[in-house]
């Protein structure tokens, strides 16, 4: 039988009215809940759902969602003794932009990200991860694995990524670490740059890695101190004697500028909210901004433990503040350097490169090793931790890490 959508009612003096027809059903199904008692919630929030929903188109593009999100699912702790904290299928994922899945043809666990259509995001992206340019040592931007639209709002489509971690998850421990991610993240922004694109928002947040070297049995998209059952504690090997890779993620706020085009833009820029230029209304040069922010990443993840520097000159602030670890004060006047109030003053990112590369010539490599110290450390902590970081020491060999032809991979 025929469903009318269209239906009548009538109005406050006696007129029957037509109400429009609805729009037609999505072409894609909807979500119906399994509502089985459970003091835990047994249903899917509303931004799963619609992971959901698109479980089988997924599928055909050969990615797999976990099981929470399959068609028809029951939840794996009811009517057991097990509790929910030890079920994988209980981990919810609060947010609708991302979500992990399994790449089918080898297994690889990947991140989807739904993006809007538009001229930056995607096609910066699938740009910086071309075939010509995806091979350049140099080049630290995030490999797009597949882009496709979705099928029931074309508006929108999706970025397959690897899965990564946050740059600082687990925390650095070594010198050397710092010394390393460093050397990637200047080099990744100068080829960047070299190639007319403006990240506008190179912020902590969308600085990723590539953990697998010190996570080589993986870990879970949602319970990231987890293996990938969700339950298995892990503990990472150490990124001294397992370098990772870093990436640079998020076009959304890019710039891609032809050769010769002018490079002053006016929008509101990144969340970096210490930029100076940016707290004026006007026209100004990202690339600049990019060069502060990343300063900005080194100073506040590093150097120093609170951030006033929207009170005080950079200079100043940079001086005065307390250390978050001890050790890296070889950084400080690479970051006075890149955080020039002024842009006009504020160096190139090649040019802040160079001068790292001279700065890091300078160490002396045995100090490669030395454990990270935080000036909060008591001294039974420091004692304890001293001990291990020594034990963990051995007979290895950094010298590269320093060199000025530095390995990062």
């Amino acid at each position: 039988m025929e469903y009318n959508y269209t239906s009548a009612s009538f109005s406050m003096h006696g007129e029957q009215t037509i109400s429009p027809a609805p729009p037609p059903a999505d072409p894609i199904p909807t979500y119906q809940p399994n509502r089985p008692d459970s003091y835990y919630p047994s249903a899917l929030n509303v931004f799963e759902r619609i992971w959901h929903d698109r479980y089988h188109f997924l599928l055909q593009k050969g990615l797999e969602l976990r099981p929470r999100y399959r068609p028809g699912w029951t939840p794996s702790w009811l009517n057991t003794k097990e509790e929910f904290l030890l079920s994988e299928d209980s981990l919810e994922q609060p947010f609708p932009q991302v979500m992990d899945a399994k790449r089918m043809k080898d297994g690889i666990a990947v991140c989807l990200k739904a993006v809007y259509r538009t001229p930056k995001e995607a096609e910066i992206a699938k740009y910086l991860c071309s075939p010509e340019l995806s091979q350049e040592p140099a080049n630290h931007s995030v490999p797009i694995l597949d882009v496709f639209r979705d099928p029931s709002t074309p508006d929108f489509e999706y970025l397959v990524m690897p899965l990564l971690r946050p740059f600082d998850d687990p925390e650095f421990q070594a010198i050397g670490e710092v010394v390393d991610f460093v050397t990637q993240i200047l080099e990744g922004l100068t080829f960047m740059h070299s190639h007319n694109i403006a990240h506008g928002d190179c912020t902590g947040a969308n600085i990723m890695m590539d953990a697998r070297p010190i996570y080589p049995q993986g870990w879970h998209f949602k319970a990231n101190v987890c293996a990938p059952d969700g339950v298995t504690f892990v503990t990472p090997l150490a990124r001294i004697d397992h370098p990772v890779r870093y990436y640079f993620i998020d076009y959304g706020v890019s710039h891609h500028f032809l050769p010769g085009q002018s490079r002053l833009v006016l929008d509101w820029g990144g969340r970096d909210a210490d930029v100076p230029e940016l707290k004026k209304l006007q026209p100004y040069d990202p690339f600049k901004v990019d060069v502060f922010t990343v300063g900005n990443v080194f100073l506040k993840d590093f150097y120093q433990v609170s951030a006033p520097l929207y009170h005080l000159p950079c200079q100043l602030t940079i001086l005065t503040v307390p250390e978050k670890y001890l050790g890296l004060g070889f950084l400080a006047d690479l970051i006075k350097f890149m955080m020039h109030e002024d842009p006009a003053k504020r160096p190139s990112c090649q040019i802040a490169l160079e001068k790292w590369c001279r700065i890091k010539g300078g160490l002396n490599p045995t100090t490669a090793r030395w454990r990270l110290r935080k000036p909060d450390e008591t001294v039974g902590e420091r004692v304890v931790l001293d001990a291990i970081a020594a034990a963990r020491h051995g007979i290895h060999s950094l010298t590269h890490l320093f060199n000025e032809d530095a390995r990062t991979w």
